[in-house]
Parts: structure tokens; C-alpha cells; sequence
């Protein structure tokens, strides 16, 4: 069957992808648009790593009143195009990740976000630690860094088991949803504020 271009645009407007790559997926799902998405989803999988440099200048910013109005967040979640900034998929993703910091309250967005001297200081707590732990000399660097990554766990977003589904984190959820949609999507930042708590 013929592939018009009405069909091209409605399944760019569901998936986000490239207009060629949506052509190529009517074509190959024989103008079917969920096989056709299926296919496009296929093909990005393996294509979540070469859009992670992508620049993404769209998006949304999402925020959150918790019941009583004494804990407020406010996210920016960014994408390529305001193609995707419309998607329900990227604003579904975006309302669950300004819930998941609500409730669990990270301090960075990534690892490399994180104060330098903070983490000098968390690793020499840890080294005491495995130096009192009475266990041998030669597992104390494997304890360390055990410890590290748990504590990046508890407070960089992107690190955290993600709320809704113990089995990812927020990094996993993100990359389904860019393999999902063909394109880059990251969090450029988030405030999270608790009525009565010291600012820093």
C-alpha cells in the first residue's frame, strides 16, 4: 500500500523518530502504525547510546505540590524536539519522576554533580570503616567501593532506584523511554523544597 504523508506525521507525532525512519517503518509494517512503532522501538534500542550527546533544548518543566502545601518540587526534563515535549510519554515520564523526588529526596541529579569534598569526606568514613570492620586488608578497597555506590544510589537522582519499579533506576526509566521515542531526553534540573528546612 501507498505510504502517505498524513500517516508519516501522525506516527512522528506518537514516536518522536526522524521522518525517514518513520517511512521506512510504515513501509516495513505495511502502513500499520503499531507494528509500525513496534518496528521504530525495535531499531532504537540499540541507538539510546549515540543520542546520549544529543543536545535538548525543548522540553517540559513539571512541578509538584504535596497535600498541605508543605513540600513543593519543580523539575526540567529536556528532549530534541517539541515533538516529543507534547508526547504523553514524555509528560507521563516527567510527573513520575517529580513524584519519585518528592519521596525520595536526592541531593544531585548525577554522580559527577556531587562536591567534591563530600566525597573525599564520605571515602574516608568508608576507609575507617572497613579498617575497623576486623575484615582482611585486600577486601577494604572492594568495601569502599560498595559503600560509594550505595550512597550515589541514595542521592543522585539518576542513581536511585526508581520508585514505581524496584528492578530500574532513573537512568533505566529515561533510556526506555529514549529508545522509546528516538530521542535524546535528560534532566537539566530540579529543586525540591520542605516548608521549615535550612537552606544551605
Amino acid at each position: 500500500m501507498g505510504i502517505s504523508a498524513s500517516m508519516v506525521k501522525q506516527l512522528r507525532e506518537k514516536t518522536g523518530a526522524p521522518m525517514m525512519n518513520c517511512k521506512k517503518a510504515l513501509v516495513e509494517s505495511n502502513g500499520d502504525i503499531e507494528k509500525a512503532v513496534t518496528y521504530l522501538r525495535e531499531k532504537n534500542l540499540v541507538t539510546v547510546s549515540k543520542k546520549a550527546g544529543r543536545e535538548t533544548t525543548e522540553g517540559i518543566i513539571s512541578s509538584y505540590i504535596h497535600p498541605g502545601s508543605k513540600l513543593g518540587v519543580m523539575l526540567e526534563l529536556n528532549c530534541e524536539t517539541d515533538f516529543v515535549a507534547q508526547n504523553d510519554d514524555f509528560k507521563e515520564l516527567s510527573k513520575n519522576i517529580v513524584m519519585h523526588i518528592a519521596a525520595l529526596s536526592p541531593l544531585y541529579t548525577t554522580k559527577e554533580d556531587v562536591d567534591p569534598d563530600i566525597l573525599e569526606k564520605e571515602k574516608e568514613i568508608y576507609i575507617t570503616q572497613a579498617k575497623n570492620s576486623g575484615k582482611p586488608e585486600k577486601v577494604w578497597d572492594k568495601i569502599v567501593t560498595g559503600r560509594m555506590e550505595k550512597f550515589f544510589s541514595e542521592v543522585c537522582l539518576m542513581e536511585q532506584t526508581y520508585i514505581k519499579d524496584d528492578k530500574l533506576t532513573i537512568t533505566d526509566v529515561i533510556n526506555e523511554l529514549i529508545a522509546k521515542l528516538g530521542e535524546n531526553i535528560s534532566i537539566k534540573r530540579f529543586v525540591r523544597y520542605q516548608l521549615g528546612e535550612e537552606l544551605s
